[in-house]
């Protein structure tokens, strides 16, 4: 067998192997280009057929060619093994979640997959990996609010029924306002969405004012009466109450769930209800707003109308959100409205 510094010759063995290599679906793929780069030179293949072949450039056809010559089959095994291969064992596992639930020591609020990583020497990726394994998720915040109302239980049961099976031949409304709903236009045109760019607003705006509005959802229909108003007080509220009265027959029993706002508290409101008996108020617990189906309407107007509104005056505004009111109207359907656990705070 005759070799040299610029031919490369191989032994029956040698071509078996590397023929082995370049055909193997199993094995690494660099293993097999290298096998196919050194077959074509004992082929003949110019650098130039082999780079198209292979992708390889003509400095790394001489490095592989050199290395075969001086090591044979070894001289084509990798020489760089990447980093250090690290698994994450159960010890591991628990010393990342017991870190994680301390105090980052840097002076930040929580740990991040590097900071805790370098803190406990070991790669970012185990960390993630801990943490998902854990649904630790230390970058989110959720917010509660906890009711103090020691007549909790009482109240919610008395709203969920309302909800859950409402007395014959009687009308159910919730009952809220959205106080201080900003006019604001902007002092820059409006850049409309194109294809892969989406809608843009100028950053500064000009306020023209504020308003609130009433509104009263039907829980059996979903239909929605709505009032807007320049101020919200007691007489604002009554008014609304009022308009809710007379849209309903006459002597028909209507029960309005409402917050522990101080304007529905009123002296006002206690001769309202004096003067028409056939009214019930049902207050929510304290904090405890989300009792109320309305809200869930509100937050559609938010997104729908308020969020990206220009309302160049508030009598724009008011007239965007009564039309939106009779639009919503025409397929209004009640909400799906549940508890989560009833169980857990209602007997």
């Amino acid at each position: 067998m005759k070799r040299n510094a610029s031919v490369i010759v191989l032994s029956d063995e040698e071509h078996a192997e590397l023929e082995a290599r370049r055909r193997s679906r199993s094995g690494r793929a660099d293993a097999a280009r290298r096998a196919r780069l050194i077959l074509m030179l004992v082929n003949g293949d110019s650098y130039q057929d082999i780079t198209r072949a292979t992708g390889c450039s003509s400095a790394t056809i001489s490095l592989w060619k050199r290395r075969f010559l001086s090591d044979r089959l070894d001289g084509l095994q990798g020489r760089h093994h990447g980093s250090k291969p690290r698994v994450l064992t159960p010890k591991l596992e628990a010393r990342i979640l017991s870190w994680t639930r301390k105090k980052p020591v840097n002076g930040a609020t929580h740990w991040s997959t590097r900071t805790l990583g370098k803190h406990l020497g070991v790669p970012h990726t185990i960390v993630a990996r801990a943490w998902h394994r854990a649904g630790l998720q230390p970058h989110r915040l959720e917010r509660y609010l906890r009711s103090n109302d020691p007549a909790f239980e009482e109240k919610a049961a008395d709203i969920i029924g309302l909800y859950l099976d409402p007395p014959k031949h009687a009308a159910v409304f919730c009952v809220d306002e959205k106080t201080a709903i900003q006019a604001l236009d902007r002092r820059d045109p409006i850049l409309p969405m194109s294809p892969g760019r989406a809608e843009r607003h100028g950053f500064e705006y000009v306020r023209h004012g504020t308003l609130s509005l009433y509104a009263a959802l039907e829980t059996c229909t979903g239909v929605v009466m709505g009032k807007t108003v320049a101020r919200h007080n007691s007489e604002a509220f009554v008014s609304f109450l009022d308009e809710i009265v007379a849209s309903r027959p006459k002597r028909q029993q209507i029960h309005v769930i409402l917050d522990n706002l101080a304007a529905h508290k009123t002296q006002k409101v206690v001769d309202f209800l004096d003067a028409h008996p056939n009214v019930t108020l049902h207050f929510t617990p304290t904090y405890s707003s989300w009792l109320n189906q309305v809200e869930l309407w509100f937050s559609k107007v938010e997104r729908d109308v308020i969020a990206r509104g220009i309302f160049p005056s508030t009598t724009d505004l008011a007239r965007k959100l009564r039309r939106y009111i009779e639009q919503y109207n025409k397929n209004a359907t009640p909400f799906r409205w549940s508890y989560s656990d009833p169980r857990r705070r209602i007997a």
